[in-house]
């Protein structure tokens, strides 16, 4: 039998790029969404391994969570579109750990989780706090596994505009050559193809892959 994946974070940049390798992989026989609102992309929302739920992401404890093996968690904001810490904080982290924790509720034995480049819950920077406190609450559910990665810039094409985020990585397409492979950008589907590699592997434990692992997986 194949592996029953479930999504949160389906229509961003990274979740998507994962929906879609998810749907073309032989060895998945089932992906179930969990979303605000229906996918866009017919061509995806077509594909007869696709189970979408519509629910209430500030209702997550009260969500019918499907069944599944694996969850495939690619949430995540900005300060800046969030419009507040207070508005990021509740989607990178109390919506994180919540649909962890109803997937592992639900049967998940593993979890893979994107979090971001120097997360640290430690650490004197908001964001990077934020990330590195859902990293320690998500490792805490008791998954079998779980898998962090941890990308520098995404290099892909995002549904909403980030001038300053589209600026950095022009100029990382120059600067890659001399960044230290940790903070080179990552291609997005570089980033769904780890993800997908970590969710067949059938180790135990808590790993954290570092933007420089996920850039040099094939």
């Amino acid at each position: 039998m194949g592996i029953t994946a479930s999504v949160v974070g389906a229509t961003g940049l990274v979740g998507s790029e994962v929906v879609a390798q998810l749907c073309n992989d032989p060895d998945i026989d089932a992906v179930h969404l969990l979303v605000r609102r229906p996918l866009a992309d017919a061509a995806i929302a077509g594909n007869p391994k696709l189970i979408q739920h519509m629910i209430d992401f500030d209702r997550l404890p009260h969500v019918a969570w499907p069944r599944s093996d694996v969850l495939f968690c690619c949430l995540g904001t900005t300060i800046k579109t969030a419009g507040s810490k207070a508005a990021f904080r509740m989607v990178d982290f109390d919506y994180v750990v919540e649909s962890a924790r109803q997937a592992r509720q639900s049967g998940a034995s593993r979890a893979i989780v994107i979090s971001a480049l120097g997360a640290d819950a430690k650490s004197g920077v908001f964001y990077n706090r934020v990330k590195g406190e859902m990293e320690a609450a998500v490792m805490a559910l008791g998954f079998d596994a779980t898998v962090v990665l941890r990308p520098s810039f995404l290099a892909g094409e995002r549904a909403e505009s980030r001038p300053g985020e589209r600026f950095a990585l022009a100029a990382l397409k120059f600067g890659n050559m001399f960044l230290p492979a940790k903070y080179r950008s990552v291609p997005v589907a570089a980033v769904a193809r780890a993800m997908i590699a970590a969710a067949k592997d059938d180790s135990s434990g808590t790993t954290v892959m570092e933007s420089d692992r996920i850039g040099n997986l094939p």
